[in-house]
């Protein structure tokens, strides 16, 4: 025999009946009848709530009255046959009355007792029952209504009853004896005390009632229809990756459910608990769903943990104070009178010194138990042994449970560190000695970030989501896209992370979407976007969307976006950038930018700022990180200069070669940054500072190889019309290289403390010699790699790899 609950949402409508009663049918099919617990329809206890509190504040009731009617003989219209709904209409019309005549008492009296509200709630759950139990009369000959308020017997505590089990199981298994061949609709959540009068049993009594009647009557199992898929490893609304658990033992149940998760009720499963009678938690919309078991003999799981869970408002009371160190008894004087009072604490955490108690509590009591804390402590705090306990609203409790976590070592860390890596700031920790749960107090606005990212790190064999936001929608920006559309598989499969981005801005229009913008059409939506571009808000914004595992993009080459770098760091974010200005300025800005990231625990990403997508920034940092030491650099990072003296040859001018390369997007925009050493200079300066040297800009040495005529042009356009006047100039200097056998070089130099960037003519004993189109080369003369250097050599401008570079970029922060 099994007992089978329908919550409110199960029950709200004539088509979710329709479904329960093909459940039901199905569940016949398999043998027995089983005993079927009901929920009041979905919103009739909230209604019967707001109508109480209406009464007792002179309001009047009268519409909502008529909401509830209408909402049970609507059902009835629906799913009776017309010859069958006048008694139905009739008992239910008497409930209607009984409660009118409550409902004016309360209104004349202007007064709401427990014991009448539990009274008023109780038509919820009678309707319900009734009128479902007549509905299914129609199909199941054998059906019958049960008040449960005749069976379960519970104290005087109006509102949360406890539970007289020995009596009350012995009127059910009595009672279920006398109707064995009945098909049971029971009404969920409302008992009686001794009087008889209604009582009930607290926020998801149903779940309760079903219980009882499963342990009362050695249920082959419980069974919970909600209209979730089961229990998830957390709540769906906020963590869009959640997904359903197979399987719980029933601390991993009572640990998530006390901490938020709304599917079960916690004191649901003590009684299953004791007799072992699993609980399974299944969906009445989604039929198909396996549901998840909740038993004695969970089996082995490769989960760390099982969930995540939260309570959403809590506040916090720190109690502090010398009069509290070796006072044997403080603690329970304290928790002792706030149990008096029925102030239930979420959690408690204590200094080793006993010099402070932290506890949670509802935010409702919150100010009461302050009040209460100063008044039993009068005297401690007179003496000043004692400060008057402070008051922190606006927070939350996250809490990871899981058996698992039993004498595994690591787990706290990864918690921790995922939720320190994002910048959420943790202002309390308890964790049991059963080692079953870790919770942690956080700030409200956090709680959805913290739990996302809690699970991207727990759940591996899930997708790490990277929440990107791209300034920049040039070549490089728009390569990037491209380049991230057509792998968005690829990364699932093989690195397991998912880069969504989250918001795109160049200089006119800007947008975001939290959800990942779709890279097929970003183009169009960016081009519709009403919000115009300001990078102060692009920056503001994505700091208010509190993203798990956010990344800023720079794609420009613009020194604005630069100073807001260390904001951005401050924030939790982490920065990938090919825009070179900003570590190429000043070493203060530098050193500011990789010490802030270090503290905030994020990524700072630059590999594109010296050889677009060749690795030589990583290359020059594992080096130094095994402990090597940098003797020389000799290096060619110009990808333009390189693709211009490689193509200068056969009768082409200067001017032509430089202006192709400006058409193939090789060059700065402005190319001179190229032809006068400038970007060469930048990414030499990058390399000696990551290789460990203070310089400033003003300390690379530059020859430059343009006429002056050519550096003082006012426009690029300038610039064209006199490199054109000085043809003669460039045909001159290539002739003289060909003349000896030797090709233009422009080399970049690195040795004791000092860098400098020349022209020189190389033959073909140079290892640069044989350089071809626009690559880039390297070479790294260090104390492991002395005689024979380490050499790195491959494209080194263009927007492919470029965006390679920082797509490479991207991922490792994810990695």
């Amino acid at each position: 025999m099994k007992v089978l609950k329908f919550g409110g949402t199960s029950v709200g409508s004539a088509g979710s009946i329709k479904t329960v009663l093909s459940i039901l049918k199905q569940q016949g099919t398999n043998g027995g009848n089983p005993v079927t617990v009901l929920s009041a329809m979905s919103g009739v206890t909230n209604l019967l709530v707001k109508m109480a509190e209406s009464a007792a504040v002179g309001e009047s009731f009268t519409a909502q009255l008529a909401e509830l009617e209408r909402k049970h003989f609507d059902v009835i219209k629906e799913l009776m046959e017309v010859q069958a709904q006048n008694p139905v209409f009739t008992r239910l019309k008497i409930y209607f009355n009984e409660l009118e005549d409550l409902l004016q008492g309360v209104y004349s009296l202007r007064e709401l007792t427990a014991q009448t509200r539990d009274l008023i709630l109780s038509y919820g759950e009678r309707c319900s029952a009734f009128m479902i139990s007549k509905i299914a009369a129609q199909h199941f000959s054998n059906a019958v209504f049960v008040n449960a308020a005749d069976l379960i017997k519970t104290d005087s505590a109006f509102g949360y009853a406890k539970v007289n089990m020995e009596l009350t199981e012995m009127l059910i298994r009595n009672f279920y004896g006398e109707n064995k061949d009945k098909l049971l609709f029971v009404t969920g959540f409302i008992a009686s005390n001794d009087a008889g009068r209604v009582t009930t049993l607290g926020r998801g009594g149903s779940d309760y009632t079903a219980a009882i009647f499963g342990s009362a009557l050695n249920a082959e199992e419980i069974q919970i229809w909600t209209d979730v898929n089961g229990m998830m490893t957390a709540d769906p609304r906020m963590v869009k990756k959640a997904f359903s658990l197979p399987e719980l033992s029933y601390t991993e149940a009572m640990e998530l459910s006390f901490f938020g998760a709304k599917v079960i009720y916690p004191p649901t499963m003590i009684p299953a608990f004791l007799k072992k009678i699993p609980i399974v938690i299944l969906n009445t919309f989604d039929t198909s769903f396996g549901g998840t078991y909740i038993k004695h003999d969970c089996g082995l799981s490769n989960l760390p943990i099982k969930g995540i869970s939260s309570i959403n408002e809590v506040s916090i009371l720190n109690v502090q104070g010398s009069g509290m160190v070796g006072k044997a008894g403080f603690s329970g004087r304290l928790f002792s009178m706030l149990a008096r009072e029925q102030i239930s604490v979420i959690l408690i955490t204590q200094s080793s010194s006993e010099h402070s108690i932290t506890f949670a509590v509802n935010p409702a009591d919150a100010l009461k138990a302050k009040a209460l804390i100063e008044h039993e402590f009068e005297l401690e705090v007179l003496a000043k042994k004692l400060e008057s306990p402070d008051v922190e609203d606006g927070l939350s409790v996250l809490a990871i449970v899981g058996e698992n976590m039993k004498h595994t070592p690591g787990v706290s860390g990864k918690l921790f560190h995922a939720l320190g890596r994002n910048g959420i700031n943790v202002r309390a920790i308890a964790q049991g000695s059963s080692e079953y749960n870790i919770s942690v107090i956080i700030s409200r606005g956090d709680l959805a970030k913290a739990l996302n990212a809690v699970h991207d790190a727990f759940f591996v064999e899930l997708n790490k989501t990277l929440h990107v936001f791209c300034l920049g929608t040039g070549n490089i920006g728009t390569t990037l896209f491209r380049q991230l559309n057509n792998h968005t598989e690829f990364l699932k499969q093989h690195n397991g992370i998912q880069i969504k981005i989250a918001g795109i801005s160049n200089t006119r229009k800007m947008m975001f979407d939290s959800d990942g913008i779709n890279l097929d059409n970003w183009k169009d939506k960016l081009e519709a976007s009403a919000t115009a571009a300001d990078l102060p808000a692009f920056i503001e914004q994505m700091k208010q969307m509190n993203l798990p595992n956010c990344v800023f993009v720079d794609n420009t080459a613009s020194p604005t976006p630069i100073s807001f770098y260390q904001s951005v760091f401050e924030a939790n974010i982490s920065v990938v950038t090919c825009n070179k200005i900003g570590n190429s300025a000043s070493y203060t800005q530098y050193k500011t930018f990789k010490d802030t990231a270090r503290k905030h625990g994020v990524d700072f990403y630059y590999e594109t700022n010296v050889g677009a997508g060749l690795p030589i920034v990583r290359t020059l940092k594992d080096l130094m990180m095994s402990g090597d030491r940098v003797i020389r650099i000799e290096a060619i990072l110009s990808g333009t200069i390189s693709y211009i003296f490689n193509n200068f040859k056969g009768g082409v001018t200067f001017h032509d070669v430089v202006k192709t390369a400006q058409d193939k997007g090789y060059t700065e925009p402005d190319p001179r940054d190229d032809l006068r050493g400038t970007d060469f200079m930048r990414k030499m300066l990058i390399l000696a500072r990551d290789a460990g040297y203070v310089l400033e800009p003003g300390d690379v040495e530059i020859e430059s190889m343009l006429p002056q005529s050519c550096l003082d042009a006012g426009t690029v356009a300038d610039f064209y019309t006199e490199l054109n006047n000085e043809t003669k100039f460039f045909a001159d200097m290539n002739a003289k290289a060909e003349s000896q056998g030797k090709v233009l070089r422009y080399i970049g130099k690195l040795e004791d403390g000092k860098v400098s960037i020349t022209l020189q003519m190389v033959g073909e004993d140079h290892p640069f010699y044989t350089l071809s189109g626009s690559d880039n080369i390297i070479s790294f003369t260090t104390e492991r790699y002395i005689e024979r250097p380490l050499v790195v050599k491959g494209p080194g401008a263009g927007a492919e790899v470029t965006a390679a570079g920082v797509f490479a970029d991207i991922v490792n922060v994810g990695n």
